[in-house]
């Protein structure tokens, strides 16, 4: 079975540069970038994340960036 990688806000602001923990949360709250939630926390996997910003997930490429 693969485990999926999933951030708080918090880790998926530190993941990509340029990108905040406001700006994250915005996405989250406008539907954006999918998520769910525990508790009060937003948790993002990583997938959505690279798709959201980026347009395509490739975990080969250095930091997604293109």
């Amino acid at each position: 079975m693969n485990k999926k990688k999933v951030l708080t806000i918090k880790e998926a602001a530190q993941v990509i540069d340029g990108i905040n923990e406001f700006r994250i949360r915005q996405m989250c709250k406008s539907g954006q970038l999918r998520t769910f939630k525990a508790g009060k926390k937003f948790l993002i996997a990583e997938r959505d994340l690279y798709e959201a910003v980026f347009g395509k997930y490739d975990p080969d490429e250095d930091g997604g960036a293109a």
